[in-house]
């Protein structure tokens, strides 16, 4: 009789664990309270997890292009479904509030925002991209933002 409860226990722990790992939470907004160093290692847990490279997007709420990125993401489905296919994707707030200096001295420096920098699954720097060279006019060109998505995706 111990052995199935046993068995049962230990069934239960695993699913828990599991579970847990399997809920990866992507930092989706600027929040200065945020820590992008811990953020992070769960962002290459999942790249390792999925086979995804990671976009670290640096921007604020300040910022009134990181808003038109957003929704410019959101209305080009082909370009949405292709980014969250291929990327995991984490924000890092730089603001009056939280500059997050030391996080992001261990990368290029920013000219602009928002700005990307394309990590590989365990976190290496493959790429800093300045997204003004991804615009037209007061919006992006969907054309150069998938040609930029598909050089910097994850080869099989």
């Amino acid at each position: 009789m111990k052995f199935p409860v046993l068995f049962f226990s230990v069934l239960m722990l695993l699913s828990i664990r599991i579970s847990a790992q399997t809920d990866y939470q992507p930092v989706t907004k600027f929040d200065p309270g945020s820590d992008p160093a811990k953020d992070l290692q769960l962002a290459e847990a999942e790249a390792q997890k999925t086979g995804k490279n990671i976009i670290l997007d640096v921007g604020g709420e300040w910022c009134i292009w990181c808003h038109r990125i957003d929704s410019f993401i959101e209305g080009h489905e082909e370009i949405n479904n292709f980014l969250h296919n291929n990327f995991v994707i984490m924000k890092v707030n730089y603001s009056q509030e939280n500059k997050n200096e030391n996080f992001l001295s261990a990368y290029p420096k920013i000219s602009g925002y928002p700005h990307f920098f394309v990590l590989d699954k365990d976190g290496k720097l493959l790429h800093s991209q300045d997204t003004g060279k991804l615009e037209e006019g007061k919006d992006y060109n969907p054309e150069k933002f998938m040609s930029f998505l598909r050089v910097w995706a994850p080869k099989d």
